[in-house]
């Protein structure tokens, strides 16, 4: 299963972006098609809140347009919302202790250990933080390897 990490969601939705276009392009397929994918619920309240700040945006998105958004996610055939459950906790403490995250770092690690909690085999984002957790592959979509 493949996980979306905030940023491609932020690029997709808001025509703003500079990534708008790429990012649209590569989750379009992946939301339509009939394999499972996922999105940590971490990133859809992250999501709101970048889309609706006007201190991102000179035109940010009102609240019916960013929750329009994450509701044509509910709709996409594959999608899953990956949030807590038992075990959660024991892979969050083991992911965090072994990166030595700390801070707001935090929220990175949580997002992870959702990602490999629920077997995420991939987690999509453009956000290199994610690379302090080797136990999690990651891939940048938006770049060609």
């Amino acid at each position: 299963m493949i996980a979306v990490d905030t940023n491609l969601l932020v690029y997709s939705h808001h025509a703003e972006s500079l990534n708008h276009e790429t990012a649209t392009e590569v989750l379009r397929p992946l939301f339509e098609r009939k394999e499972p994918c996922a999105v940590p619920w971490p990133c859809i309240h992250e999501f709101i809140g970048v889309v609706t700040n006007k201190k991102i945006f000179s035109t940010p998105s009102t609240l019916s347009e960013a929750f329009r958004f994450v509701k044509s996610l509910m709709g996409a055939p594959c999608m899953q919302f990956l949030s807590e459950s038992p075990g959660y906790y024991e892979k969050l403490r083991t992911l965090v202790t072994s990166s030595k995250v700390t801070g707001p770092r935090i929220h990175d690690a949580r997002i992870a250990a959702l990602c490999l909690h629920h077997g995420v085999r991939e987690l999509w984002t453009a956000d290199r933080d994610f690379l302090s957790f080797p136990q999690l592959k990651v891939r940048n979509p938006l770049v060609t390897p």
